[in-house]
């Protein structure tokens, strides 16, 4: 624990449903949920006013849509959420070396590394300048909380939301934990949760009065002994600039079981092809290709092969994919599948020509029937529970309406030969139906068109602030009129 709260965390608000609320004027103030559409999708985010109808994040979507019925419904668009993402780390990267992205939209931020803060009230103003900041440069909301570790900043920021920033003081941490629920504090999911309330400790205070002794008894060693101390608001965890990816991977999930081999093959090649996108986005190559099928049961099964040295190439990935797909029964259906490569490396191996050659020529010997061209569905997430998310629409059965959806997905970017930019309110029995809309325009007029009109073309998200503020020069010189009044200590200052 630090005598100042130095350590900063910044969790953007609904980031992907404000990024789309952000980006159509028409979307603005009203129910958003991004997520995948299908029957088997899940809602990635919703905005908060889809969450006062109770639509939550990892909701199934059909849920969602009973409960919020005339909620807009949008597949994500990651390539925008990334852009946005980078422009937060940008300025996140300004404040200290030591910046530890959590997802897209979530970071921890040691400020007393990077010398912009000391003691709370240099905290605090760097806190309130960084939503100002945020808000210029993006035109989004972002809650921080700041604190002495880890845990009690992710707690701050989470009462802070939204739009808002809350400050714990130093030795005031088991005063604001006490009334808390035991779910608060990392480590407790569902079913450590139960098991504790069925031990009567539904809140914090309670694990403190509990003692270590009586907590190991209960959680074992490793785990009673951590959680005694995070009750009493002991986190010495630093905040890690470097957090190594172990792995890449993508998955989708099907609205309808795959049934047909040939088609399962191809969805193993668009898979792999993905994958090896997001490899090289990062800079990496890697060694071992893994596959991932889920069956009609529910039951899983992961294959894996390793190759003779690390690779980023698309067609050695493919191809060991679909030969791993051999080597799984997929009778009777096919709910999921998932492509991914571990044994990350920084380069790749030199004869990359020769591990193309063995593939094909192995996959040549192989009795598997030859896939066509998989789909040109767009690529989707960062994670692999967001690929699911927004997969869970991609599947379906071939027929003209999903080919449809997966052609001019909802919420995603178009662009018309005489009408210009705008987005995808929905498709289907051969039309398209967009609304012609930018960020910095008012909502737009709403207009149909046959799914293969040829002045229609997808297109690449447009920023969601036409003129941002120039900030290159900040935290040194940042305008003292930006900064604000600074609230009271342990007060949650919101606009």
């Amino acid at each position: 624990m630090r005598a100042a709260p130095t350590i900063l965390h910044l969790d953007m608000d609904a980031f992907y449903a404000s990024a789309e609320q952000a980006a159509k004027p028409s979307l603005r103030g009203k129910p958003v949920v991004v997520g995948g559409l299908g029957t088997r999708g899940v809602v990635a985010t919703a905005s908060y006013e889809a969450r006062r109808f109770g639509v939550h994040s990892a909701m199934p979507m059909a849920q969602a849509r009973r409960l919020a019925p005339n909620a807009a419904y949008l597949v994500p668009r990651f390539a925008l959420y990334r852009t946005v993402s980078d422009q937060v780390m940008e300025l996140l990267g300004r404040l200290s070396p030591l910046v530890e992205p959590l997802s897209l939209d979530e970071a921890f931020v040691d400020l007393e590394a990077g010398g912009v803060a000391d003691d709370s009230a240099s905290a605090r103003v760097i806190g309130e300048q960084l939503r100002t900041v945020i808000a210029a440069v993006t035109g989004l909301s972002a809650s921080v909380g700041l604190a002495g570790s880890k845990m009690l900043a992710k707690i701050a920021s989470e009462e802070a939301k939204p739009d808002g920033l809350l400050l714990i003081e130093p030795g005031t941490e088991r005063e604001l934990l006490a009334p808390m629920s035991v779910r608060i504090l990392p480590g407790v999911g569902p079913a450590t949760g139960d098991h504790l309330r069925r031990a009567g400790m539904t809140l914090v205070s309670h694990l403190a009065e509990a003692g270590e002794a009586e907590l190991v008894r209960l959680l074992g060693k490793a785990h009673g002994v951590a959680l005694h101390r995070m009750a009493l608001g002991h986190d010495d965890r630093p905040v890690v600039a470097e957090r190594d990816a172990k792995s890449v991977s993508v998955e989708d999930t099907f609205d309808v079981d795959l049934h047909d081999r040939v088609r399962v093959r191809s969805e193993v090649e668009r898979l792999a092809d993905r994958c090896v996108q997001r490899l090289r986005g990062a800079g990496r190559s890697g060694r071992t290709v893994v596959l991932k099928v889920r069956r009609y049961d529910f039951s899983t099964l992961t294959r894996s092969e390793t190759l003779r040295g690390p690779t980023d190439d698309p067609t050695v990935v493919r191809e060991a994919a679909a030969r791993l797909l051999e080597a799984v029964d997929t009778t009777g259906g096919v709910r999921l599948l998932g492509v991914g490569v571990t044994g990350l490396a920084d380069f790749t191996q030199e004869d990359l020509f020769a591990q193309a050659a063995d593939a094909r020529h192995a996959a040549d010997e192989s009795a598997a029937a030859v896939a066509p061209e998989p789909d040109e569905r767009e690529p989707a997430g960062e994670h692999a529970g967001e690929e699911s998310a927004a997969g869970a629409d991609a599947g379906g059965s071939g027929s003209e309406e999903p080919l449809a959806s997966r052609r001019w997905p909802a919420g995603h970017d178009v662009r018309h030969e005489v009408h210009g930019h705008g987005w995808v309110q929905g498709s289907g029995v051969g039309r398209v139906t967009v609304r012609f809309e930018e960020p910095w325009s008012p909502p737009g007029r709403v207009r149909t068109f046959r799914v293969d009109d040829p002045q229609l073309r997808t297109a690449e998200p447009l920023r969601l602030v036409r003129d941002p503020v120039d900030y290159s020069s900040w935290p040194a010189s940042l305008p003292k009129s930006l900064s604000g009044p600074v609230p009271s200590e342990g007060e949650v200052s919101r606009p």
